[in-house]
């Protein structure tokens, strides 16, 4: 009973819970708004408006089309082709968007992960398994927003090792892999008197 007031009573749709002789209001059934309303929930809104934008330089951040949900889900392990398929997240895009539209809102977004979560997590509480979804979504953004990395990984290391290198190719650089400039490109005149490319040319004179 809260102090100085009248006993709760309930409602038909509103009830009030009393808590440490004060009475706070929730809406049955509906998730709890504690948590929608956390830093956490401004963190996956930030990654909604980065995947929102992603591809049209022009896009205002505030709806994401089809294909950008669907990126989103997929790198940010939303979808798992397991749980949740590709199938799921475009079944489920339909869904929430306004009928005619081709984008969803941040709104409509956070109805699809609500119809998403109990399928990603399986056994897990309505509220435990929305918490565990955006929990993969906060803080992300599109893979290849990063910094471009050089590979050094399979073929593209092989091309790149100039001792490997054969023919005309190989007398470009010298042992340690510098380029010779033009005398690697060019075929320079040789009044020596040697063949061309012979090895021991200017030997002569010091063993006689």
């Amino acid at each position: 009973i809260p102090v100085g007031g009248a006993p709760c009573s309930s409602g038909d749709k509103v009830h009030r819970t009393c808590v440490f002789s004060s009475c706070r209001w929730s809406s049955a059934p509906s998730l709890p708004t504690s948590f929608l309303h956390s830093s956490k929930m401004s963190e996956v809104e930030n990654t909604f408006r980065k995947f929102a934008i992603y591809g049209d330089t022009s896009a205002s951040g505030n709806d994401m089309t089809g294909k950008n949900f669907s990126k989103m889900c997929k790198e940010c392990g939303v979808m798992d082709g397991k749980a949740v398929t590709s199938t799921d997240i475009d079944i489920v895009f339909n869904k929430v968007k306004t009928k005619g539209a081709r984008t969803i809102t941040f709104a409509e977004f956070q109805q699809a992960m609500k119809e998403l979560c109990g399928k990603r997590f399986k056994g897990k509480s309505p509220e435990e398994a929305l918490q565990a979804v955006y929990g993969l979504i906060e803080g992300k953004e599109p893979g290849s927003m990063g910094a471009t990395k050089a590979t050094k990984v399979g073929g593209v290391e092989r091309l790149t090792d100039t001792s490997k290198y054969t023919g005309s190719h190989k007398e470009r650089f010298d042992e340690s892999g510098k380029g010779k400039g033009l005398a690697g490109r060019q075929d320079l005149t040789d009044n020596s008197g040697y063949v061309g490319a012979y090895k021991g040319a200017g030997t002569y004179d010091q063993k006689h």
